[in-house]
């Protein structure tokens, strides 16, 4: 049984790696985008001033949001690829079933927030930046 309950755990693990991972694409990338287009150039500024790690964060976006793409597809196959066995103790049962429903949930916010960091950060630029990123993807 310990083995099930540690891969529940494991799992929990990369969904949260996952979600933390599209949410750093998101930071980096597409909020600064959506507060310039906005008309927030200045609280770009004072962001960026405040947190230099953003400067650094977008030199390496393209890096970004390839390893977290790899993380989505990992959390995809560990999820419905190799499913969790649950216990059949029916209480642990129960919370092996809870923590798989959260898993999912985790999952799609996640795949959700990376679509739109993407976009914003790629599908968004004028053209004549995106065909080199594109071409960096293919």
């Amino acid at each position: 049984m310990p083995t099930d309950v540690g891969q529940s755990s494991q799992q929990r693990a990369l969904s949260w790696i996952t979600l933390l991972a599209s949410t750093g694409t998101l930071l980096c990338c597409a909020l600064p985008i959506l507060l310039v287009s906005l008309g927030f150039g200045a609280v770009v500024a004072s962001m960026t001033s405040s947190l230099p790690v953003l400067v650094t964060l977008a030199e390496y976006e393209p890096w970004m949001f390839s390893v977290s793409a790899l993380l989505l597809c990992i959390t995809a196959w560990v999820l419905w690829v190799r499913p969790q066995q649950c216990p059949s103790d029916p209480a642990l049962a129960e919370q092996c079933a809870t923590a798989g429903v959260w898993n999912r949930r985790v999952f799609w916010v996640a795949t959700v927030v990376w679509l739109v960091g993407f976009t914003a950060a790629f599908l968004l630029m004028p053209a004549p930046l995106v065909k080199p990123i594109l071409l960096v993807f293919s």
